[in-house]
């Protein structure tokens, strides 16, 4: 099985340009962990998780203790926190292959891009959980049937 058949095709991106509060947005209003950065030819550019977002963040915005410099930062460009050095993967790959690019670069996640380095997908490693998890439950209950 290829990972074309597990990604996620409606991406969520922004533009390099984008803020900190398009990505605090972006991020809460869709229940989402990782968003593709594109340049301005919408090739990847680079990646912004949750995690790195609420590292940069005060905890008082959003709360009545906001400050003046909660505010200020909040526009700061997704550019200035992402990272640009960005592990893709090819939507033929093979599930084993991406289970061990997930483990080798320690990410969780991987933007499926074409030849042009245009993000056409992303899968997380929750999805390659479930496809495991789905196929350890199919091999149980056929063992059980067995019996």
């Amino acid at each position: 099985m290829s990972i074309e058949n597990l990604m996620t095709r409606d991406l969520l991106t922004l533009d390099l340009d984008g803020t900190l509060y398009d990505a605090k947005q972006l991020i809460e209003n869709n229940n989402i962990h990782h968003i593709i950065i594109v340049d301005d030819e919408r090739r990847i550019a680079g990646l912004l998780t949750d995690r790195m977002l609420y590292e940069h963040l005060s905890p008082s915005i959003g709360t009545p203790n906001e400050t003046r410099s909660d505010q200020i930062l909040l526009r700061k460009p997704v550019h200035s926190i992402m990272n640009r050095n960005v592990v893709t993967a090819n939507p033929k790959l093979g599930l084993n292959e991406a289970a061990f690019k997930f483990y080798k670069h320690n990410v969780s996640c991987l933007p499926i891009v074409d030849n042009k380095q245009t993000p056409i997908g992303i899968v997380t490693w929750r999805d390659i959980m479930k496809v495991i998890a789905a196929q350890f439950m199919k091999r149980k209950f056929q063992l059980n049937d067995e019996e």
